[in-house]
């Protein structure tokens, strides 16, 4: 399985020094530097914002690369006398937090049984090769299991409970998603947000999942460098001070504040429409049903948003070379569309690259 790059050990022994213990093959610099931050094993609190612990299974974004974290208690009957904790980091090119979650927990029961990297290693090289790994304690993993292709996105989604949260407001987050906007999404619990991250790309269903998701950025020159210059993301932030970096955000959502805030940049496309308003009531009209799955609500958003792209290339009056329905700026003139609408379309054939000048 080509997709896994590399697997690292980092150890918080019994008197509290965090170290560098093992990697395989290699790691650069600037993996090994938010490794190092994001592992949890210095913050006390192992970076849920309760003092409870160390947090269980982290993942975040670094360019193309995608890092998933898992950190364990080490115990009296486990093979590490010196280690208090330790965290175990696998680097990939795929965005699959539930395949790399029982992965990460497989090879940490291994690592604390055996105190061995190497027979830890041999599991790793085993699904890196052949996509499957065997153990006594776990049976066999099975990459396959986890292709997300065949997995629905509603299983770790909260769609149901962001449109309760924020009611009418939602309208704010689903036009934002829909046009493309720079979104952040802020929580002070590190738990909270990782929980809640996902459920923003599940709106706009019929996109790639982790082609604009950063699921948690620190703010560090590193970090906010990629969103600084990228016209669409969801990033996730636990410090309190991305609220005034105007700079990363169109859309800034406050989840413990229960609040939505457009960047004055950002205002003139964010424009509310009759359409806005009617998508709104139905949206809080079909989380209020007790009935209702969190499947069912991801396919009426999913809908509703095909309706939309459908109404849209319905004004098109050419295609481009692949054939594709194209809308131009002179054809949604001529509608005679109240300005909000006009500006609307005009944005959204923007958002899904349908628009000629």
């Amino acid at each position: 399985m080509a997709v896994l790059s590399s697997c690292s050990i980092i150890e918080r022994d019994i008197n509290g020094d965090v170290l560098w213990a093992w990697t395989f093959p290699s790691i650069s610099d600037q993996q090994r530097s938010i490794s190092l931050r994001k592992c949890c094993l210095t913050d006390g609190d192992g970076g849920n914002g309760t003092g409870n612990g160390t947090q269980r299974f982290i993942y975040g974004r670094l360019g193309k690369q995608w890092f998933y974290i898992g950190c364990t208690e080490v115990f009296d009957s486990d093979n590490l006398p010196w280690v208090k904790q330790f965290a175990l980091v696998l680097w990939t090119v795929d965005f699959n937090p539930e395949k790399y979650e029982t992965l990460i927990r497989i090879l940490s029961k291994t690592y604390c049984k055996t105190g061995d990297p190497s027979v830890m290693l041999r599991l790793y090289l085993s699904v890196a090769t052949s996509g499957s790994c065997t153990t006594e304690e776990n049976g066999t993993f099975l990459v396959k299991e986890f292709d997300t292709r065949q997995k629905l996105r509603s299983s770790h989604t909260m769609v149901k409970e962001l449109i309760n949260m924020f009611g009418l407001e939602i309208i704010l987050i689903y036009t934002a998603m829909l046009l493309r906007k720079r979104v952040v999404v802020y929580h002070h619990s590190l738990q909270a947000l990782q929980k809640w991250v996902r459920s923003f790309p599940a709106l706009m269903s019929h996109r790639s999942e982790a082609n604009d998701l950063y699921p948690w950025v620190d703010l560090v020159p590193e970090e906010v460098a990629p969103l600084k210059v990228s016209q669409c993301h969801i990033a996730g932030f636990r410090d309190s001070a991305v609220g005034s970096r105007t700079d990363l955000y169109d859309v800034l959502v406050n989840l413990p504040a229960r609040e939505i805030s457009v960047s004055p940049h950002a205002k003139e496309s964010m424009v509310m429409t009759k359409t806005h308003k009617e998508i709104a009531v139905q949206l809080v009209q079909l989380a209020a049903r007790e009935d209702a799955t969190e499947s069912q609500i991801v396919k009426e958003v999913s809908d509703r948003t095909s309706d939309l792209i459908n109404h849209l290339k319905s004004l098109s009056s050419v295609t481009d070379a692949d054939g594709r329905a194209m809308v131009s700026v002179e054809e949604l003139r001529k509608r005679g569309f109240a300005a909000p609408l006009e500006n609307f379309l005009f944005n959204l054939a923007v958002a899904e690259n349908m628009i000629i000048l």
